[in-house]
Formats: C-alpha cells, sequence, structure tokens
C-alpha cells in the first residue's frame, strides 16, 4: 500500500494531515479490512511544566516568530512587486493582445516565495510505513519519553459512519482543557459518549477515578480498548481506570447481555449511576439524527443519576457550502445550537439545565491548531425532583 485511497464519500480528519514530519505506521487490518495506523502524539507537559505554562510559551513564542517572518517575506515580495509595477506601467500596452485582452506574465517563483511557503504551510503527505518495520518509530521514541505520549490507533479517510475511528480536533480541545483543570476532575467518575478512539477518555484517565468510555460497534470499541491498553503508562500513577462499554444512544437501555462483547453488568450500571458527575462528548455533533439521539440519552442518564452532573460537550463548526441555501452554512452546528436552548428551555419540573460557553483561553498541552470553529460548552444539569 503505498498511498491511501480516498474515495467521494470518504472523510479524513485534519489531524491526521497537519501533522508535519511524522510518519504513520500501519499496524495492521481491522475486522472491515480497514488499515490501522499507530500515531504518537506528544503532550507539552510534565508536572512543573504544566503549573507553569512553560511549554505553551515556548510554543507559542516559536509559531509568532514563525508568523511574524513569514510575514516579513511576503510584504518584502509584494514591495518588489509594487515597484515593479510602477517601472513597467508604461509596457502594458505591449502586453495586449489583438482584441485588446491583458497577456498576463507570470512572475518566476521566487526563493523568498518558496522560504515563505515553507513557513507558512504544515500540510504533508504522510509516508506510510508498513508493519514489520519497528526501527521505524526509533528516532521518535528516543526523543519522547513515556510520560508525555500518547500512542493511539486510528483509522485514516474512513467513511461518515466510521469517522469514530479516526482522531479529531475536538477531542484534543476537551482534553487540553481536562489537564487545564486537573483538580476539578480529580477522583472523579466519568462517563464519555461517542468515545470513538478513547484519546479523551485516557487523558481523563490521568486524574479520574474511573472513566467509562462509550460507543458503538465491536471494531471500534475493540480499537478503544487498544488503544487504553497502550497507554496505561498515563493513568498508573494517578490509580485511574478506564472501562470501555457499549452504549448505543438509539437504544433506551444499557446492553446488559452477557454474551455481548463489552456489555455491561449490574453492579458497573449502578456504580455508573450512583458515583458519576461528569459527562463529556467531542466531536460527535454531524448528524441531525444522532444529536438528538444523544441529547434524549443524556437526558436519560442524568435524570437516573443520584446527584447533579456537570456535562462537557467539544465540537468544531464545519462549514460547508449547500445547494438548497446556494451559500455557506454550518446545519450539522445549527442543529446542534437549536438542541442545546431547548435543552436549557426545559421545564418539565423534573431537571434543570444550565449552559454557558468556556472561554478558549486555556493552556494548550497537545500539538494541534486550535481554530476559531472550535468551541466547548459546560452543561450544569440538575435534578428538580
Amino acid at each position: 500500500m503505498d498511498n491511501p485511497t480516498f474515495r467521494s464519500d470518504t472523510v479524513l480528519s485534519d489531524v491526521h494531515l497537519h501533522c508535519p514530519s511524522k510518519r504513520h505506521l500501519m499496524v495492521r487490518l481491522n475486522a472491515v479490512g480497514q488499515p490501522v495506523f499507530l500515531s504518537y502524539f506528544k503532550l507539552l507537559w510534565s508536572t512543573e511544566d504544566l503549573a507553569s505554562g512553560k511549554h505553551v510559551r515556548e510554543v507559542a513564542t516559536g509559531r509568532e516568530h514563525q508568523c511574524r517572518s513569514g510575514d516579513e517575506l511576503c510584504n518584502k515580495d509584494r514591495s518588489n512587486i509594487e515597484k515593479k509595477g510602477e517601472l513597467n506601467s508604461e509596457g502594458v500596452e505591449a502586453l495586449l493582445d489583438d482584441d485588446g485582452d491583458l497577456e498576463v506574465v507570470r512572475r518566476p517563483r521566487s526563493a523568498s516565495d518558496l522560504q515563505a511557503e515553507d513557513l507558512l504551510r504544515d500540510i504533508v503527505c504522510p509516508v506510510i510505513l508498513m508493519k514489520g518495520k519497528e526501527d521505524a518509530f526509533e528516532d521518535e521514541e528516543q526523543e519522547c519519553t513515556c510520560s508525555d505520549v500518547v500512542k493511539i490507533e486510528h483509522t485514516m479517510a474512513t467513511p461518515l459512519e466510521d469517522v469514530g475511528k479516526q482522531v479529531w480536533r475536538a477531542a484534543f480541545l476537551l482534553a487540553d482543557y481536562i489537564l487545564f483543570k486537573r483538580d476539578t476532575f480529580r477522583c472523579c467518575s466519568v462517563l464519555e459518549l461517542g468515545g470513538g478512539t478513547g484519546i479523551t477518555s485516557i487523558i481523563m484517565g490521568t486524574v479520574a477515578k474511573r472513566v467509562y468510555c462509550t460507543d458503538v460497534g465491536e471494531d471500534l470499541l475493540t480499537m478503544c480498548e487498544q488503544n487504553v491498553a497502550l497507554n496505561k503508562h498515563l493513568m498508573e500513577p494517578g490509580g485511574g481506570e478506564i472501562k470501555v462499554k457499549e452504549l448505543d444512544w438509539l437504544k433506551d437501555e444499557f446492553c446488559t447481555d452477557p454474551e455481548a462483547p463489552y456489555s455491561w453488568s449490574e453492579e458497573e450500571i449502578a456504580d455508573l449511576l450512583d458515583h458519576c458527575s461528569v459527562i463529556m462528548a467531542a466531536d460527535v455533533f454531524y448528524d441531525d439524527d444522532l444529536t438528538d439521539a444523544l441529547f434524549r440519552t443524556l437526558y436519560r442518564i442524568t435524570h437516573n443519576l443520584r446527584n447533579s452532573c456537570t456535562v462537557y460537550l467539544a465540537l468544531e463548526k464545519r462549514l460547508n457550502f449547500t445547494l438548497r441555501h446556494m451559500d455557506v452554512t454550518c446545519e450539522a452546528y445549527s442543529h446542534f445550537r437549536n438542541t442545546l436552548n431547548d435543552l436549557e428551555n426545559l421545564q418539565d419540573g423534573k431537571m434543570k439545565y444550565t449552559v454557558e460557553p468556556i472561554k478558549l483561553d486555556f493552556c494548550q498541552s497537545l500539538v494541534y491548531e486550535r481554530i476559531e470553529q472550535l468551541e466547548l460548552w459546560k452543561v450544569m444539569a440538575e435534578q428538580l425532583t
């Protein structure tokens, strides 16, 4: 397999494209024949650095310098072009064709153009390494200690129904917030809806007491369980535990069939309902029917919990041009906001939901592009009866 195959109905996360100088190791094929890759995501923190924000300041300073250098190069080129334009304005008439149309003579690419492009462009085509080359990550492993690397198995360029097998930016955003608010989540019992590859649950597992990471599909849950096993070293210092379970938003009950993989025991359901104080979900709002199903599941679970809880929802506002509107719209995002507003205005005498956005001014502990379309919402669920 020399290059990934992209079809018209496949989706590829920006996380897997915006990885400069990284290599993707294909480790196996999953049960449905999709290539599974192993990626290393570096954490920009240690115990001391997280408190001081040292790494974050260094990364931000480097990026500012990089952008500043690129702008200076671009401005310099622009100035040169303007000067050349003034000198050559008298000769414009010579560039007209027989009909009086301007024949544009394009400027050759200069060295400064190439230098600016190198500074400002991060997108690269990943080099895919086949299984069996154990030394493929040797250099990277020497640079990264076990305590600052998250190892994640994932797929690339999946159909829409399998997007949970990729890593998405909103999961990094929520992970950043967890690391920034470590004391808030310390020793909590947490439920993640639509956990996907499990990266957010893994980060939460470094501080929480117990995390129930849930999704649907045996193949996806197997991958998630493998990722939890790959990152046990991150959770061992805090004694956190992650349990991978099936939770289908289209069903009203937990799966308790002992023959089914990733089913719930009665003890686990009781533990969740008695102790869960945090629910989280990241980048799961891309389909209106699934958004409705998630909010129904959210209401059902929060209503059955013994205590009040806080819900954290992370998402990316995706812009799409639609023929129906003949304009750029965010239909999935608009539906999410409308449903969130309906939840807040719910008056059934049983539950009260208070919704507020979280400002994204906290430290960045993972390497990704925190674009302005990313959002994080906090929902406080309180039982009235």
